[in-house]
């Protein structure tokens, strides 16, 4: 009888080294580098368009894009991190609504964004549990480039459009999920504020419309930690 004992022991010790090691959390010093698909899913909220000083009542919208997207996070201690967001350039395709004049609705213009994100991260860090929840909240910048009408709009007589980047804050939710002590499945979700103005001229008329398109940011990836 005296074996069973011994025999559970040993069946238990066994069982534990076939686990998966989660022997260390997210501590101070470490470097951890996250890749996969970040979603920008734009609030498509704007003012009316104005032209030349006058109120139009027409409005502007964003639809949503997909792209690579990288996260990195340097823990300055075992609870504290700084991460920061990166990614390919996001391409949306802004879209004109309740438009007059006869313009219709529909593809206004194209235009790409870099939303680089910098946040100050706190990792609840419990030890041999192999899911790993954080929060953070910061700062974003975003700036804009290769904005360009679509051939209709040009021939409606839009031009010269130019969107001018953005300072905002930033807030973020994720989990990393350790698979051993250098792998982990990450998902994150943030909050980007981002409020810009879109300047062009329309008929030879100076013209404009403020854009809130404050997005959800989706990523869902992996991650390895040096």
């Amino acid at each position: 009888m005296k074996l069973a004992p011994l025999a559970l022991a040993t069946l238990t010790s066994v069982s534990l080294s076939l686990l998966p090691s989660f022997a260390s959390a997210h501590k101070a010093g470490d470097f951890i580098l996250r890749t996969g698909a970040a979603t920008v899913d734009p609030s498509e909220d704007s003012g009316s368009v104005f032209v030349g000083g006058s109120d139009t009542g027409m409005e502007v919208g964003a639809d949503s894009n997909t792209q690579l997207g990288l996260t990195f996070t340097y823990m300055l201690a075992d609870h504290w991190g700084i991460g920061l967001l990166a990614a390919t350039p996001f391409e949306h395709t802004l879209s004109l609504k309740k438009s007059v004049l006869g313009l219709g609705d529909g593809t206004l213009a194209d235009m790409k964004h870099l939303p680089p994100t910098v946040t100050l991260q706190y990792f609840f860090n419990k030890p041999a549990n192999a899911f790993q929840p954080y929060v953070g909240a910061g700062i974003n910048y975003t700036t804009f480039f290769d904005e360009e009408f679509s051939s209709t709009r040009k021939n409606q007589g839009f031009s010269s459009l130019d969107l001018d980047d953005s300072w905002g804050w930033a807030a973020e939710v994720g989990v990393d999920y350790q698979i051993n002590d250098k792998w982990v499945v990450n998902g994150t979700l943030w909050y980007l504020d981002i409020d810009t103005t879109a300047e062009f001229r329309f008929g030879g008329s100076k013209s404009k419309v403020d854009v809130d398109i404050d997005p959800w940011v989706y990523m869902l990836g992996v991650g390895y930690k040096f």
